[in-house]
């Protein structure tokens, strides 16, 4: 009997350590390019950090609450302003009857004959470089009411076109009755003002994802050494890659109510969850949500202000910030969370209000100790009647999140957003009475049977048998939407 031996056995080690032609293994080289090479070299099991922390969730939670909620939309209602003022028109016409009509109100939303103009009101109506002080004597029921100045005999330091008008009191003579043409026959009686409110809704959406790995790579051990997002250590075994997915998940929440809009009524998306393109329904799609961005575009304040171009003038667009927090009856302490461009303008900005800032000898709070390194940034500052907090928006710096959108979209960029650090006293019409909230809270649909804030579930063959896929399936579900409530207290730096 012959045997013959395989063209590929096994060749038998040199019997002593000896650094021979015949026992050298080159890894480089293409002729050992096999199993050695694969295996042999030493394997560094721990996974190298090189884009630091790679998660952004956490904004909200540091800026707002978390409700349950069991219907299918919120609706919440914000309080008018108190008083009364007007943007319209003045007819002066030179003789006794001028008149003021009225077109919207100080925040510029279109009105007619709803105002709140009284017979007897006394007011000021300004315009550019005069202001005139006179009293309301007729108020029929239209957008036009008649008004006699007290200094003169008419109008006459008023010119016809657009004035703005404020209601600062009333006057009446002795024993006179509530009326709205006064000394007429069908005078009738002064109506009472009602408040005025504004109701918004919004709606959670459902956001799901899931993670799967067949059995066969479940049972093949192999441990990779990581560092979490929130700095825990260990080991993890072929579930590595969940750990990846459930922290990208957790970013879409936190993303989604930033960045989520609703669904226009010129989109094919349609508002019963589905896609309509060319008659037929993909059964895909949703109505969406308002997130954070989209409420404050469109309720809020936006400003292209504080670019850097020099400390001077972003010091004059903040302050026009400021000016716009006081007509809005802003509260006095605010979050600025901003891009890397926006946070070194706005240091430039305080460091030029340093007395020893031109000379480079004092920066910040140090008193120039050559033993202390030098803080060239600020966290904090108060201007005006004002307390801002700053801190870094990473969401808006990161290449992979909306920092690369951002350099892609030049003048459409996020640069940052104030906040308001506080609370709002607001209508809860599921309640029934007012509710003091933080300004931002996350509404997540909860009920004593099911919780879907951060909804997590296993199923397959491996782990959980529970169907005869030869695979695990970790799911992640969660059906939320973010309230924005006093979003004019808020600023979108774009």
């Amino acid at each position: 009997m012959a045997i013959t031996a395989g063209s590929l056995l096994n060749s038998v080690a040199a019997p002593q350590q000896q650094t021979l032609a015949s026992n050298y293994i080159d890894f480089t080289a293409t002729a050992t390019a096999g199993w050695a090479q694969q295996y042999l070299p030493d394997l560094m099991e721990k996974e190298a950090e090189v884009f630091g922390n790679r998660t952004i969730s956490g904004f909200l939670a540091q800026v707002g609450a978390e409700e349950a909620m069991t219907a299918d939309q919120v609706v919440w209602s914000e309080q008018g302003r108190l008083h009364l003022s007007y943007i319209g028109t003045v007819d002066a016409d030179g003789d006794t009857n001028g008149t003021f009509e009225v077109t919207n109100d100080i925040d510029g939303n279109a009105l007619t004959s709803t105002h709140g103009i009284r017979v007897n009101d006394t007011v000021l109506i300004a315009q550019a470089g005069v202001v005139v002080k006179a009293l309301v004597t007729e108020t029929p029921a239209s957008a036009t009411v008649t008004v006699e100045p007290y200094a003169t005999a008419a109008l006459s330091t008023l010119t016809d076109g657009t004035a703005t008008l404020l209601v600062i009191g009333s006057e009446y003579g002795k024993g006179a009755a509530y009326a709205d043409i006064t000394g007429a026959a069908e005078a009738t009686r002064r109506t009472a003002l009602e408040p005025t409110f504004k109701s918004f809704t919004n709606k959670p959406i459902i956001m799901k994802d899931y993670y799967e790995i067949s059995g066969s790579d479940a049972s093949q051990v192999g441990w990779v050494e990581v560092s979490g997002e929130e700095g825990q250590n260990g080991y993890l075994w072929y579930l590595k890659a969940e750990g990846d997915t459930r922290a990208r998940f957790t970013d879409y929440l936190e993303m989604s109510m930033l960045e989520a809009e609703k669904t226009a009524a010129a989109s094919i998306i349609g508002f019963n969850g589905s896609i309509v393109r060319d008659g037929t329904d993909t059964g895909a799609g949703g109505s969406g949500t308002e997130g954070l961005f989209a409420a404050i575009e469109s309720r809020g304040n936006v400003t292209s202000g504080i670019t850097g171009v020099n400390a001077a003038t972003d010091l004059a667009e903040f302050d026009a910030i400021l000016a716009e927090f006081d007509k809005q009856g802003a509260i006095e302490e605010n979050m600025l969370f901003v891009n890397r461009a926006s946070s070194l303008a706005i240091d430039d900005m305080l460091a030029s209000m340093n007395s020893y800032g031109a000379g480079g000898t004092s920066y910040g709070v140090f008193e120039n100790d050559e033993d202390m390194a030098l803080n060239l940034g600020f966290s904090g500052f108060r201007r005006g009647s004002y307390d801002f907090y700053k801190s870094d928006f990473r969401y808006l710096n990161d290449k992979a999140t909306r920092g690369g959108i951002n350099d892609r979209a030049g003048s459409a960029a996020i640069r940052g957003v104030i906040i308001p650090a506080g609370v709002s006293s607001v209508y809860d019409q599921a309640l029934g009475k007012n509710m003091k909230r933080p300004f931002l809270h996350v509404r997540y649909r909860a009920s004593q049977t099911d919780d879907r804030k951060m909804k997590t579930w296993v199923t397959g063959s491996v782990g959980a048998a529970t169907s005869a896929l030869d695979a695990m399936q970790i799911h992640y579900l969660s059906e939320r939407c973010l309230v924005t409530q006093g979003a004019n207290n808020f600023m979108l730096m774009k």
